[in-house]
């Protein structure tokens, strides 16, 4: 299994999917570990806002992903999107010091993950983000693990206790996480090295999966 399946304690199921019809799919959000119920509205009003034009034009524009790297997620068993979406570009502190904008990664395959420390599905796939950031750190892919609206010091004692080295953007305000629609975490955005969204998976992953694995090599082949 590629995914874990995900339950609140509420009794919000988690079915983890993907997001590949078009871009107002993209940014709205599935079910997943739910981290703050009463901003659906909010949510949705991101997602028409993205949808209707109140974001700069270029953020929906769209291409095609290469018939490669498709047939490579595919046998992974993960969807990629039909075309290509540009991201909604963003600006966060970084927990080490410094800024993350996500434009400046452009030439590089990102996976942008949106975390929290008490999400118990986010803590569950972490090591095995960490050993892929590792395996492929020198080949071009970068690892933005994107707090979602926790304090300073319980991310560093938690990054420190499990000694993760991927960089940790801290949106503390969730103002980033609002813009892309995120309502469910974990939820994880990959971008080729045009700095394009290729797809998007809204649950815990196994990013030790060899089939995984595989297709994150041929990502960072595709020039």
């Amino acid at each position: 299994m590629l995914f874990f399946m995900i339950e609140e304690k509420t009794g919000f199921s988690g079915n983890p999917g993907f997001q590949t019809a078009a871009a107002k799919d993209l940014f709205s959000s599935r079910p997943g570990y739910r981290i703050h119920p009463a901003k659906g509205s909010a949510v949705l009003l991101c997602a028409a806002a993205l949808i209707f034009g109140l974001v700069p034009k270029g953020a929906l524009a769209q291409d095609r992903v290469s018939p490669q790297v498709e047939e490579a997620f595919k046998k992974a068993g993960i969807p990629v999107l039909r075309h290509r979406i540009n991201p909604v570009d963003f600006s966060l502190p970084l927990l080490k010091g410094g800024t993350a904008k996500l434009s400046s990664y452009r030439g590089k395959a990102v996976i942008l993950n949106f975390w929290a420390t008490w999400c118990p599905p986010c803590r569950a796939e972490m090591p095995a983000m960490e050993a892929l950031y590792r395996r492929f750190k020198s080949q071009g892919l970068e690892m933005l693990a994107v707090n979602c609206g926790e304090e300073t010091l319980l991310v560093e004692n938690f990054i420190k206790n499990n000694n993760y080295s991927f960089p940790v953007p801290l949106d503390r305000q969730r103002e980033v996480s609002g813009r892309y629609g995120i309502s469910a975490i974990p939820s994880t955005y990959i971008l080729d090295r045009d700095g394009k969204i290729i797809l998007r998976i809204t649950g815990s992953v196994n990013w030790e999966d060899s089939r995984l694995n595989a297709a994150i090599d041929t990502l960072l082949k595709d020039k």
